[in-house]
């Protein structure tokens, strides 16, 4: 992935950013639900209110990616998450993962004053997944726990396109 700086006007408002290994079983959750949304937003016609990256994992990099964003939407698979997926707002925090190679959101939010970015409103959208050995297939549940997360991210999306292309309307010059 490349990262670069690009001004306001080249970016997409809304940023989903999902990560997880394709090839460990429930892992792929939150690049299934990438894929799904994709699909959605461009037969939706938003496609060019919303940039969609995937990772493996989050770095200190990506912070770079939340520059110029109204709102950015974090999706992972979770062990934790209470079935089907759970929600919640995520603030930046310099958490133990900052020095490691695979940083949490928050700590991804952290990053951006660093770099010079101002950290946008974020959210994390935590799927819950159970099994992620490498080359299993995605278990039944986790894919009942896909849909139900993908059909909440696409409410959540065009609600927040909707909001974006509002401030953006009336902020143009007359």
């Amino acid at each position: 992935m490349m990262h670069s700086a690009v001004s306001a006007t080249e970016r997409a408002p809304l940023l989903v950013l999902a990560w997880g290994n394709r090839s460990r079983g429930d892992d792929a959750l939150g690049p299934l639900a990438l894929d799904a949304l994709q699909t959605w937003a461009n037969d939706a016609g938003l496609g060019a209110q919303i940039e969609f990256l995937e990772d493996h994992q989050l770095q200190v990099e990506h912070a770079l990616d939340l520059a110029h964003r109204s709102q950015v939407l974090f999706i992972d698979a979770s062990v934790r998450a209470a079935p089907p997926f759970e929600v919640r707002a995520v603030q930046p925090l310099r958490d133990h993962s900052f020095t490691s190679h695979a940083l949490s959101p928050e700590a991804v939010l952290a990053a951006c004053p660093l770099v010079g970015v101002a950290v946008p409103p974020a959210t994390l959208l935590g799927i819950r997944g159970e099994a992620f050995e490498l080359g299993a297939d995605l278990r039944g549940a986790a894919a009942a726990h896909l849909a139900a997360a993908v059909a909440w991210a696409q409410a959540w999306l065009a609600s927040a396109s909707s909001t974006s292309m509002n401030r953006a309307a009336t902020s143009k010059p007359v």
